[in-house]
């Protein structure tokens, strides 16, 4: 149906207020009974003004906008098309009889009038339309009272949205914002009451079914802060997501979600060169290993944005390929994309996959990742960690692919279990490749991602849901936490500025105690840590540190031009001597000892301590 037809009930109703308008200027000069000279005047010109106004409004884009969302927007095209549409009537009226009895006084009333015949029943009807919605919703369920946490321009979007969708279920009562300068004022006609630390009180005082954070751009820290207020309160809590998520930076209802953990963590903005970024993927061909993993399947969200020529996956689980392909063509339906099931310590099929599709940049992610479990599967963590890296890292410089990115982590740094001994020997070889290909190699070392396969959040989401208890190591223990998109938006940025042999060091910000973060979920579960879920503490696992560290005392740390990217100015190493020890290692591998797995690991890492195993 074209927009003249479903329109056409409006465009009649402005015909007839621009007529009445018309009318009610020229009766304004010269009053009742219109001399027969005058009326005759009258109706030649009326047709003109009905013709010329009516052109006006359309083009000027007035009937686009619907009734029931009047607002200033649409009175300002109301004023723009009534001080036009004289304007053209003036012209064409010059043209016709050169405004022969025409009253100037009636070119200076009829914008006027006109401006509040079109604008009046469009504001009363939308008055109507809301008042009428909020009382039938009223006596059908009643919406739940909201009491608002920032009074900023999110607060003002998000409110707006409530009051305009009276069937979404929410009635804003009040604003609470730390800026003392809101305080006594209204925001949208919702009064804001005092600071939010306050809650509590206003709480007590007032008649609040949820309370929702409307602070997207809100730091680690300040969140935190906020959510200890809300949870003194036994009121359920809503939050927006943090700025970065949100889409297209809009505010809406839809995007209000129970809080979690993660928005509490990792909030700070990151600033990405996106430019350099796009420039170093765009019109290349770009393979991720493991790319059905958490990180693997992020990274290849955010690669196949940046206009590759194509992507190639290589994943060894079935299931988590079908998983990630899936998402990225419904996503990313141009992506020229190439999934491909196979195992990184098959060398025949990576040399294969890198033959056939000449990958210019490469995105190691693929490794085994489960600390305790690894600690009785040495053979095969240092098979797919060390001499998997060591074949995908060859195939690489045997292709002459332009750059290497090797994904490593923390727990490489003074190593007390077999997995962090694994990635820091497949870091050492690939800083020993550098400089010897036409291939950079470069090394990007971070902590834990929130909500990834192996991570403690999915495990005591689960805890949770049975009522508990949820175990943790010992009191003191403590971790890195990143959240998933940011951890790989700053590996793409690290691969970006690399020139080769850097081993590239992300700022975590500060180590979180396990415990918090325990007695933080069960809060925001709506439960109460040790009364409702029991934490029970179960000792440190084979391998497991109190705290990690991401750099060693050997290394160097330099600050790069990025402020969340630090370098760490690594140990060399001889390669000789390397080659050698990984040709034992190969050995020992084959042969299936394990005790000689592991005293050539230790050979090519000493300072793996020993009694951690």
């Amino acid at each position: 149906m074209s927009l003249l037809s479903r329109r056409l009930p409006i465009i009649l109703h402005d015909i007839c207020m621009v007529t009445l308008a018309w009318v009610l200027a020229f009766l304004g000069r010269y009053g009742l009974p219109l001399l027969p000279h005058v009326e005759a005047v009258f109706w030649q010109v009326l047709p003109i003004v009905i013709i010329v106004q009516s052109i006006v409004l359309w083009y000027g884009g007035l009937y686009r906008s619907i009734w029931r969302f009047t607002s200033m927007p649409d009175l300002s095209t109301i004023l723009q098309g009534a001080i036009i549409g004289t304007l053209a009537i003036v012209l064409v009226l010059v043209l016709f009889n050169r405004i022969e009895l025409v009253p100037r006084t009636s070119l200076l009333f009829y914008p006027c009038l006109l401006i509040f015949l079109l604008g009046m029943p469009r504001l009363l009807y939308r008055l109507w339309y809301e008042h009428s919605f909020k009382l039938l919703f009223k006596r059908q369920t009643g919406p739940q009272r909201v009491l608002v946490l920032g009074a900023g321009t999110s607060g003002d979007m998000l409110v707006r949205d409530m009051l305009r969708n009276y069937t979404c279920g929410y009635l804003p009562v009040a604003f609470l914002d730390d800026q003392v300068r809101l305080h006594g004022g209204k925001v949208q006609g919702v009064p804001v009451l005092g600071s939010i630390d306050k809650l509590s009180e206003f709480v007590k005082s007032l008649p609040v079914d949820v309370i929702v954070i409307a602070m997207p751009a809100a730091t680690d820290e300040q969140m935190r802060r906020v959510v200890e207020y809300c949870e003194r309160c036994t009121v359920p809590v809503r939050t927006l997501p943090k700025l970065d998520n949100l889409v297209n930076g809009q505010v809406s209802i839809s995007a209000l979600h129970d809080v979690a953990i993660e928005d509490l963590l990792g909030r700070a903005k990151i600033q990405l060169d996106w430019q350099i970024i796009e420039a170093g993927l765009r019109n290349k061909v770009v393979m991720v290993s493991g790319g059905g993993g958490s990180i693997g399947a992020e990274l290849c969200r955010q690669i196949a944005g940046l206009n590759p020529t194509a992507l190639v996956i290589v994943e060894r689980c079935e299931y988590n390929l079908y998983q990630v392909e899936m998402q990225l063509r419904q996503d990313f339906p141009d992506l020229l994309l190439y999934a491909h099931l196979g195992d990184i310590v098959d060398a025949v099929a990576v040399y294969s996959i890198l033959e056939h599709y000449h990958p210019e940049v490469i995105f190691h992610a693929a490794a085994y990742k489960h600390v305790p479990m690894l600690q009785s599967q040495v053979r095969e963590a240092v098979r797919n960690n060390v001499l998997g890296t060591k074949i995908m890292a060859e195939a690489a410089a045997a292709q002459a692919c332009e750059i290497f990115v090797l994904i490593s982590t923390d727990k490489a740094v003074n190593p007390t279990n077999i997995m962090g001994a694994t990635k820091r020997a497949a870091e050492i070889f690939c800083q020993a490749m550098n400089g010897r290909s036409a291939t950079r190699f470069i090394t990007v070392r971070f902590g834990n991602v929130l909500g990834s396969a192996g991570s403690v959040v999915p495990l005591f989401k689960a805890q949770i849901a049975k009522g508990g208890p949820l175990t943790v190591t010992d009191p003191e223990v403590s971790r890195y936490f990143m959240t998933i998109p940011e951890a790989c938006q700053l590996i793409l940025q690290a691969g970006a500025m690399g020139q080769g042999g850097e081993i590239f060091v992300l700022d975590m910000g500060k180590a979180i105690k396990i415990i918090y973060l325990a007695e933080q979920m069960i809060r925001l579960s709506g439960n109460v840590p040790e009364k409702d879920i029991g934490i029970v503490y179960t000792r440190l696992r084979p391998g497991e540190k109190l705290h990690e560290e991401l750099f060693h005392a050997d290394e160097k740390l330099c600050q790069t031009s990025h402020a969340k990217i630090l370098l760490a100015d690594h140990r060399t190493n001889d390669w000789d001597q390397l080659s050698d020890t990984l040709k034992q290692l190969v050995k020992a591998c084959d042969n299936y000892v394990e005790s000689d797995i592991k005293k050539v690991l230790k050979a090519i890492v000493p300072e793996l301590n020993e009694t951690s195993y």
